[in-house]
Formats: structure tokens, sequence, C-alpha cells
């Protein structure tokens, strides 16, 4: 087993975990798991209402890092304001991909997906697991975007909207 860096995460810093979004660490705290001695930060995600113990050693590998600076939150934004590219590949393997970019954590990842999958009202249906996908990219933009902009997340919702709305207009 290596040795991989200790990430230096402080108690009541906000983290992204790639697969479940922007967390706050609650505290860093010690465990024996199957006779190993570990230690581990436990991040609560609110408003999933779920608590996730990840050992100090592993965060990194795993891919935690902290929130986006406001530069980033910023290239975000300008992602969602270009052309959406749907490539025209079957539904089921853009799924796939839209996944993957959702789950890596990457924010600008994250905003591609909601920039393509964004439907105005003139448009056709989202189908089902289209839409599934599209409230799941923009639920992890608007929580990072909240978190960095020290706002509420509804302020978050709108400042994204209206960056949708305005790319429609």
């Amino acid at each position: 087993m290596t040795k991989t860096k200790k990430p230096d995460f402080r108690p009541n810093e906000f983290v992204v975990y790639p697969a479940h979004g922007v967390g706050r660490i609650v505290s860093i705290e010690d465990q024996e798991i199957a006779g190993l001695h570990l230690e581990l930060f436990v991040i609560s995600f609110e408003k999933d209402k779920m608590t996730l113990r990840v050992p100090t050693h592993k965060a990194t590998e795993i891919g935690m890092r902290s929130l986006s600076s406001p530069d980033l939150i910023n290239k975000a934004l300008e992602t969602l304001k270009g052309k959406a590219r749907v490539k025209r590949a079957m539904w089921s393997r853009r799924a796939q991909e839209y996944e993957q970019k959702i789950n890596s954590g990457d924010l600008l990842s994250i905003a591609e997906v909601v920039r393509d999958l964004h439907r105005t009202d003139d448009q056709r249906e989202q189908s089902y697991s289209e839409r599934q996908l599209y409230e799941a990219a923009l639920e992890r933009l608007t929580r990072e975007v909240a978190a960095v902009s020290s706002v509420d997340e509804m302020v978050a919702q709108k400042t994204v909207g209206d960056v949708l709305m305005s790319r429609a207009a």
C-alpha cells in the first residue's frame, strides 16, 4: 500500500466529492475498521441527508477536491452560453457519457451536460432519462455556484437559469 499525500481539508470546509457533489466536512475522526486504524473525513451532504466517511489518505486519489475558484465558476457559466453539442450517437451511449461527466466532479464537464441537455419551451420534450440527467447536472452545478458565491441555492439556481435563458434569446 503506497502512502499518498494527505490532503489539507479542514472541518467546516466545503468540498466536492465526485459522485455526490458539494458537501461539508463535519469532522476528522479516527476509527478502527477490520483491524486497521484509519483517519476519516466525515462529510455531510445536507440536501441528501447523507453522511460519508472517506479515508484521509484516499481523498485526493478518489477525486475529492476543494470548491472551484470564482474564475472557474465564471468559465462554467460561459460554457452554458455556448451552443449545445449533441452527438449523433445512440442515446444509451450519450447517456453513459453524460453520466461519466456528472460523476467526474469536474465543474466544466457538468456545465457541458447542462448546456447540452437544456431545453427551451419551444423545443421538443425531454425523455424521462434525459430529464433525470439534466436535473442531476443542474443540481450539482447550482450547489457549487451557491457554495463558492456564498449565496442561497435558490439565488444560484436563478443565476444559472438566467444564463441559460440569455442563450435562448
